[in-house]
């Protein structure tokens, strides 16, 4: 039988995983970052049949430009940005990719903060693209002094910010960014997924756009929208720079359907995002309860929370899916990562973690 070993694969992918979170079917799956709380009915019954209008025409190539897509994420973003700032895919990962394969690629670099996001580094390995992990602080903090002097020492092409970051959940100042964006003659992109989470009134990166030409904010409806299925994350920066992913798009990228269902949702933004003010307060009971136990917990402006203090961490990993409860294993020594989910999966979960509480040794 024919292995990938005997195929003529590209030197710098053999011998390389794909990113392989695990997808098992189990009561209480909390380990990527899903929005466990269902779509309400009412929205359903308007992307229903939205998709069921796209359908009548789908015998057409759809509107590459996602005219009306572009105007509502602008709406949903607010004063800050316009149609023609705004740029989307299918889901935030495509939307990377398209700025590595525009601004990146062979003879190029890409420098991200570890521990970050493990699909980083794998988008830089599919674009030909070099990468250059920097450090982080005690606690996984990122100050802007910090992050800019590894900037101008690595001078790479592109820098990315995980904000908040991924797996660890710890925020990120605005600070951070702008003194990163001085450091660098790159592009910089602030990756935003999970920025709904937030405490309210916190400033998002987009309101650093005007001027920076060379910033770039992508978010995600997959996360606070629940929208993981349907794949769509977006951008927005500069027009100029929304131009150079003209460049590198496949044609007609987005189809009808993604695009009907993302305006349906739209539609319904404060309905939805009702759903995090719940989920903040399951990653907060998380927060609480683990730190009684005797865990270490990390601050989280996320929808999961990463904890320290886990003696074995793939043993208490295995224990925790023997009960068909799912949470993630992140190969940080003494850590494990878990998903805010309903009440009653946050339960499952922290009765779960009793009998591994360091307090009780």
């Amino acid at each position: 039988m024919t292995t990938l070993a005997d195929l003529p694969i590209r030197d710098d992918l053999r011998g390389q995983s794909p990113y392989g979170a695990p997808q098992l079917h189990v009561p209480v799956a909390l380990n990527v970052n899903e929005n466990t709380h269902g779509l309400p009915d009412d929205v359903i019954d308007d992307i229903v049949g939205a998709l069921a209008a796209a359908v009548r025409g789908a015998n057409r190539y759809p509107d590459r430009e996602f005219t009306a897509l572009r105007e509502a994420l602008a709406g949903y973003l607010g004063d800050a940005v316009r149609p023609e700032n705004i740029w989307a895919a299918n889901g935030s990962n495509e939307v990377l990719q398209q700025l590595l394969q525009a601004f990146g690629g062979p003879g190029r670099s890409l420098l991200g903060f570890s521990p970050t996001y493990s699909m980083y580094p794998l988008l830089a390995l599919g674009t030909g693209t070099e990468w250059v992990s920097a450090s982080r602080a005690e606690g996984f903090v990122l100050t802007a002094d910090r992050a800019a002097e590894q900037v101008r020492q690595a001078r790479p092409d592109i820098v990315i910010l995980c904000a908040p970051n991924n797996p660890t959940g710890t925020p990120l100042d605005l600070d951070v960014v702008t003194a990163v964006y001085d450091a660098t003659d790159g592009v910089v992109i602030v990756d935003e997924a999970y920025a709904e989470f937030m405490p309210a009134g916190t400033p998002s990166a987009v309101t650093l756009l005007e001027g920076r030409e060379r910033l770039a904010v992508s978010r995600t409806m997959s996360k606070a929208f629940a929208f993981a299925g349907v794949r769509l994350g977006y951008l927005a920066a500069d027009p100029a720079l929304i131009d150079a992913l003209r460049l590198v798009r496949l044609p007609y990228h987005l189809s009808a359907l993604t695009q009907a269902a993302a305006c349906a949702a739209l539609r319904h933004a404060d309905e939805m995002l009702a759903m995090v003010g719940e989920i903040a307060a399951q990653r907060d009971r998380i927060i609480t309860q683990l730190t009684r136990m005797g865990f270490h917990p990390y601050p989280s402006g996320s929808n999961f929370v990463l904890f320290g203090g886990v003696a074995e961490p793939r043993a208490v990993f295995d224990a925790l899916l023997a009960q068909g409860i799912l949470i993630r294993d992140q190969s940080i020594p003494g850590h494990l990562r878990v998903t805010a989910g309903t009440e009653a999966e946050t339960t499952a979960f922290l009765n779960a973690m009793e009998p591994f509480a360091p307090a009780g040794e």
